[in-house]
């Protein structure tokens, strides 16, 4: 049994690159270690700042791994030799990075760091908030810098601590054109792109955000591990409780009003599935409609079920954390309200502790129906109502009677008699009617049947009356009472098929994962937890915990409160969608696993097709030529034996250069293509790779400093991207080739005057055995352009398209710049597996 305790995680997170991360990280180390705490870097990048490199000063660093791939040499963080170390605390920097493949390392470094957390090391990490994998396409979107690196945002979650480092962004301009973050040539490129004001405000809104959300998580676990249940008032969280009737949408605006008062406040809508109160007279359709102005008001929507509205709406906004609770004006009348009771809204002030309640009037308010028709089963004021009036009615009566005496004959008084037990029968029920049955017979015995005065009880007609009320009053309550237990089973069912109906109109809406539908269940139930697990608990300590199956080897696990039978139905039909939702997860996973298998299909039959086609063109001429020359039944002149020959050479030329293409395409889908990365000048490269485009206008290229590329695979993109670019360009106009560098990296252009492409084609344009517009699509694979992205981003360049201005289209292929930076940094340097798009 593994009894070492875990180490704890802490990451610094910056709003943007050059906020200081790196520094603080290194400070934070220093004061450790100043405390005693046995510290040691085990990696920090610095990027060649002095005063980040001044805080590495007294500090042990454990030293970096060397490693080489694919013709390069770089270091990593050497985790063999931390583990052996074992220290208190460890410094790892980058905490999205990726590792070089090969000698048996993880393939990301957060991968590493919970290698070090497992063996009880406590770690400090640093991560930019564009490295968090849910944020990766609003990164992209701002900035138009592709992320390439991430760290799924559940790692970072899992942090003991999260310290946000952010600096205003006129600070970090300042920082950038001092020279502190990037060396003196990449400033104005800098500048004028990714840090640019607004990138830098939308980055910095991201990280708050995103932090925020963190401590609202932080938050809710502390309160249900101490079992908190009074209201924080950290943000205001305003709650409005729907019905389904008319008045929904003024109260939802007015809610969204009050939560838009305060900066961050959250708007929270929420309807109780229930046979009284609040949910009496519900419209689905109008539950819907509220659902999507909420939506539409920047809130969100809960469905929970609960045996009292008020009980139910209360302890929702507890768990919430809410602030304030926003219901409508009773749609009861003066008389309903004296005849029932306090509704749902006095239930819930009284119940409602520190949360401020606001009861909205609206145009509904006090029109509903007089009689109390929402009671579907008798309340605790009815059951003692019952009894009491049994027993006071009937006197009240006779001393009514008493006093007019002689005017209203015997039978008059018994029908009053009668009339008062039925009264009392329809409060409080059976026991209530039995009670007043008894009382009334005595009373009417006694004081109207002669001789008055007297009990004639010996007398079978004084018996007869007496079973006659008895009978008259059982029949009455028991009509009552099954009418009472028949309207409140069909409220139920009506309440079931309402959360149900919800449940259901969530998954149709879509994005309802797995995680989403267990909060969902959880909050619906008002339990402290739901869970999906593999086989159900071996035993279930106290009475919270309850268990029902959710699919084959999947039991849906939650704890909290106990749930009553008609509860537990639908908690199996919420199993049921859980259980339906991991067998679309899994049948998901197993398409994602077949599709590769499929794109390989179909790569195979293009292949097969194009060969069929383009290797046979060139091989039959060379082969004709070849066949020609060693006939003897025709004599050639020197001049038609050496144009055959030239055929030949021709053909043969061509077949070599189709095959190597494939074989090329092959080795970059196997993620083995050989490179020797080193500096190369544009210079060098560029006569050869355009020797077979005649009349090129070359542009700028003098100036560049040389790229960090593989010379060979450099000069056969820039031929293939140039023999494309003649292909298209129409007579008369040349192929223009510009170079410029621009924030550490190189953009070669390669222009044609050609007719351009759509938009919505410019992906297929690099797929494998795509001709896409081009003039002759009588020869060739279609793999120059696909072949040419791929050696491209094996070099960790890029290759996108372009609109030439003007008409046309612009290939432009990134490098990165060959300096002492470039090829220290393994994100810039290391080439990565690749596969052709």
């Amino acid at each position: 049994m593994n009894d070492v305790r875990r180490g704890r995680l802490k990451v610094y997170l910056g709003a943007a690159p050059g906020v200081g991360k790196t520094y603080r990280m290194l400070d934070e180390a220093r004061r450790r270690a100043a405390r005693g705490a046995d510290v040691v870097v085990g990696f920090a990048e610095c990027h060649g700042r002095l005063l980040t490199e001044a805080m590495l000063d007294g500090l042990e660093v454990v030293p970096r791994s060397p490693c080489a791939y694919r013709g390069g040499y770089f270091e990593e963080m050497d985790l063999p030799a931390v583990l052996a170390r074992r220290p208190e605390v460890a410094v790892v920097d980058e905490f999205a990075h990726s590792n070089v493949p090969g000698g048996g390392r993880n393939a990301k470094r957060w991968q590493d760091i919970d290698v070090l957390l497992a063996a009880g090391v406590d770690v400090v990490t640093a991560v930019n908030v564009q490295h968090l994998a849910s944020l990766k396409d609003v990164v992209e979107k701002i900035t138009g810098v592709p992320q390439h690196e991430t760290v799924p945002d559940d790692v970072v979650r899992r942090a003991r601590q999260i310290e946000l480092i952010d600096m205003p962004p006129e600070g970090l301009r300042r920082r950038m054109a001092h020279g502190n973050i990037y060396a003196p040539e990449k400033i104005d490129a800098a500048l004028a792109n990714y840090f640019r004001p607004g990138n830098l405000t939308a980055l910095r809104q991201l990280a708050l955000l995103w932090v925020a959300d963190r401590v609202d998580e932080a938050l809710h676990t502390y309160r249900a591990e101490h079992a908190i249940g009074g209201v924080w008032e950290t943000r205001e969280r305003v709650v409005v409780a729907l019905t389904g009737g008319p008045e929904g949408d003024t109260l939802i605006r007015r809610a969204a009003r009050i939560a838009d008062r305060s900066a961050g406040g959250d708007l929270l809508a929420v309807h109780v599935a229930r046979s009284d109160g609040l949910a009496a007279g519900v419209s689905h359709a109008s539950l819907a409609r509220q659902r999507r102005l909420v939506e539409d008001l920047g809130g969100s929507y809960h469905s929970v079920v609960g045996d009292g509205v008020a009980t139910a709406l209360v302890d929702f906004a507890r768990t919430e954390n809410a602030t304030q609770l926003v219901l409508g004006t009773s749609r009861r009348g003066r008389l309903e309200r004296f005849l029932t009771g306090p509704g749902t809204g006095e239930t819930v002030t009284e119940l409602s502790g520190d949360i401020d309640v606001h009861r909205v009037t609206h145009e509904r308010a006090g029109r509903g129906t007089l009689l109390p028709s929402r009671r579907r089963t008798l309340s605790t004021a009815r059951l003692i109502a019952g009894p009491v009036a049994g027993l006071v009615l009937p006197v009240l009566l006779t001393v009514c009677l008493a006093q007019v005496r002689g005017t209203v004959n015997l039978t008059s008084e018994a029908l009053l008699f009668l009339l008062a037990v039925v009264g009392v029968a329809c409060i409080g029920g059976v026991a209530s009617a039995v009670i007043a049955s008894v009382t009334a017979s005595l009373l009417l015995n006694y004081w109207f049947i002669p001789p008055i005065g007297q009990f004639t009880l010996d007398d079978p007609n004084a018996l007869l009356a007496l079973g006659v009320f008895t009978v008259v009053a059982a029949t009455v309550a028991a009509v009552v009472d099954r009418s009472l237990r028949l309207s409140r089973r069909s409220a139920r069912a009506t309440a079931e098929a309402e959360t149900m109906s919800s449940l259901a109109g969530s998954i149709v809406r879509g994005g309802q994962t797995i995680p989403a539908l267990l909060e969902r269940t959880r909050e619906t139930f008002g339990t402290d937890s739901a869970e999906l697990v593999d086989a159900p608990p071996d035993h279930e300590v106290g009475s919270g915990v309850t268990t029902v199956p959710a699919g084959p080897g999947a039991y849906l696990v939650l704890r909290g409160r106990t749930l009553s039978s008609s509860e537990r139905r639908v908690l199996a039909a919420f199993a049921a969608h859980v259980g339906s939702a991991v067998e679309r997860a899994q049948l998901a996973e197993a398409a994602a696993e077949i599709e590769p298998v499929k794109a390989a299909d179909r790569l195979r039959t293009a292949l097969l097709r194009a060969v069929g086609h383009d290797l046979r063109t060139p091989l039959a001429a060379g082969w004709a030529a070849v066949t020609s020359l060693r006939g003897r039944d025709v004599e050639f002149s020197e001049e038609d034996r050496d144009e055959l020959l030239a055929t030949a050479d021709e053909s043969m030329a061509k077949l070599n250069r189709l095959l190597e293409n494939l074989l090329d395409l092959s080795r970059l889908e196997a993620g083995v293509l050989p490179l020797n990365l080193r500096a190369t000048s544009l210079e060098e490269v560029l006569p050869m790779a355009l020797a077979d485009v005649p009349d090129v206008d070359l542009r700028d290229v003098e100036s560049i400093p040389p790229v960090l590329v593989d010379p060979p695979l450099l000069e056969r993109v820039i031929a293939n991207l140039a023999g494309n670019a003649a292909r298209h360009t129409p007579a008369g106009r040349r192929v223009m080739v510009t170079a410029s560098a621009l924030g550490g990296r190189v953009e070669l252009r390669v222009v044609d005057r050609g007719p351009g492409l759509p938009t919505t084609g410019r992906e297929r344009l690099f797929e494998p055995f795509q001709r896409l517009g081009d003039t002759d699509n009588t020869t060739g694979l279609g793999l120059g352009l696909a072949l040419a992205r791929g050696l491209t981003e094996a070099m960790n360049g890029s290759l996108t398209p372009e609109d030439t201005p003007g008409g046309g289209l612009t290939m432009v292929v990134s490098l990165p710049l060959a300096d002492r930076a470039s090829q220290a940094d393994p994100t810039t340097a290391t080439p990565t597996p690749h596969r052709a798009q």
